[in-house]
């Protein structure tokens, strides 16, 4: 099983970005899709998670530009990304946790915001 990122790159200060990750291979039936980010000399912290009731928890840090979203037939989840920041920069991670605890992430992808 992979979970397959794409979407990041460079943008300026006040645009958009989508992040997309799904997962090739079979996936026990998956709860938790997730993103997670992590900045140069900072430890990796979740971004936004969205569980397979809907449930959907952010970071206070994008609250209001960041939006969350899942497609369950396709095992993927998606990152919009509204009104970006220099501080979002970092590389960003999907994770995703199944029902029997197995927990998947993908390899990254950079995203880089410029002031």
């Amino acid at each position: 099983v992979q979970l397959v990122e794409s979407g990041g790159g460079l943008v300026q200060a006040g645009g958009s970005l989508r992040l997309s990750c799904a997962a090739s291979g079979s996936i026990f039936s998956i709860n938790v899709m997730g993103w997670y980010r992590q900045a140069p000399g900072k430890q990796r912290e979740l971004v936004a998670q969205i569980a397979s009731g809907g449930i959907i928890t952010n970071a206070d840090s994008v609250k209001g530009r960041f939006t969350i979203s899942r497609d369950n037939a396709k095992n993927t989840v998606y990152l919009q990304m509204n009104s970006l920041k220099p501080e979002d920069t970092a590389v960003y991670y999907c994770r995703f946790r199944s029902v029997n605890g197995a927990e998947y992430w993908g390899q990254g992808t950079q995203v880089t915001v410029a002031s």
